[in-house]
């Protein structure tokens, strides 16, 4: 399997997303994940904005809730559900609180957790080290990603980078050296740092999770060796990937010097 994206697919370039091919993809995947809302719900887990004073039209009708069935049920998630819940929900203490947790132990959390934690720190004002922790949990997340079997699972990873990508990426590449410095240590640091946790949190965002949930049959057949990669792949897969991923940032930064000049 290869990398799920080159460049284009970074959100380094924020006109990127008016083409319509990945729009469409942003599309589907977000239907995907609006179904598994009770599942997981990682794309909208945002830090809460200020309600208008005087809504202009009624709320949209609540998503569909599916529970996971079958070996979807077993997947691990109940650490990162909790971190969630506390950055996007709790006081700035608790808020504090996880990120200390993850400064401790970062090997223990999923990807997404990294994203949503990358939004508070930047609000915050805190934007290094916010935009550390959006590319770490980008670059973990595509590994888990290539893991996975269910390709229509992967589109998480672009609803991630649109929804949490854009201030973090407009404030790195403002200085390039300064861009590439941190990459390079993001590369670095999750070749040092271990996957402790349970990658199949991203096989929840795909079709066969959806389907699953409505079709006890097919909920009964799959197997927790299904729903990913042999796992003898997945320390070559890991470098792949991350050779993928660092190369990429390098053509875009030398791309856009040279546009620069």
């Amino acid at each position: 399997m290869g990398d799920i994206g080159h460049l284009s697919d970074m959100d380094k370039i924020d006109d990127h997303y008016q083409h319509k091919e990945l729009r469409m993809r942003l599309a589907a995947a977000k239907i995907v994940s609006s179904s598994l809302l009770a599942i997981w719900g990682f794309a909208n887990a945002q830090t809460p904005a200020t309600p208008p004073a005087a809504p202009k039209s009624p709320s949209p009708p609540a998503a569909q809730v599916l529970a996971p069935q079958g070996v979807f049920a077993q997947i691990d998630t109940k650490l990162g559900q909790e971190a969630l819940r506390l950055l996007s929900q709790g006081t700035a203490q608790q808020q504090q609180g996880v990120l200390e947790r993850v400064r401790a132990a970062p090997e223990r959390f999923q990807p997404p957790v990294f994203y949503v934690l990358s939004q508070v720190l930047f609000k915050a004002g805190q934007q290094e080290e916010a935009a550390f922790w959006f590319y770490a949990g980008q670059l973990r997340a595509r590994f888990d990603a290539n893991r996975c079997t269910d390709a229509t699972a992967r589109q998480a990873v672009d609803v991630m980078n649109q929804s949490y990508g854009g201030p973090i990426n407009r404030y790195l590449f403002q200085d390039l050296n300064k861009a590439q410095e941190l990459i390079a240590k993001v590369v670095e640091w999750d070749r040092k740092t271990p996957h402790a946790y349970d990658p199949r949190w991203i096989n929840l965002h795909g079709i066969q999770a959806v389907q699953a949930a409505k079709d006890p049959q097919l909920a009964a057949k799959l197997t927790t060796e299904s729903l990913s990669l042999p796992q003898s792949q997945w320390a070559a897969l890991a470098e792949q990937t991350r050779t993928k991923y660092l190369q990429g940032f390098k053509d875009a930064i030398t791309q856009l010097k040279v546009e620069s000049k």
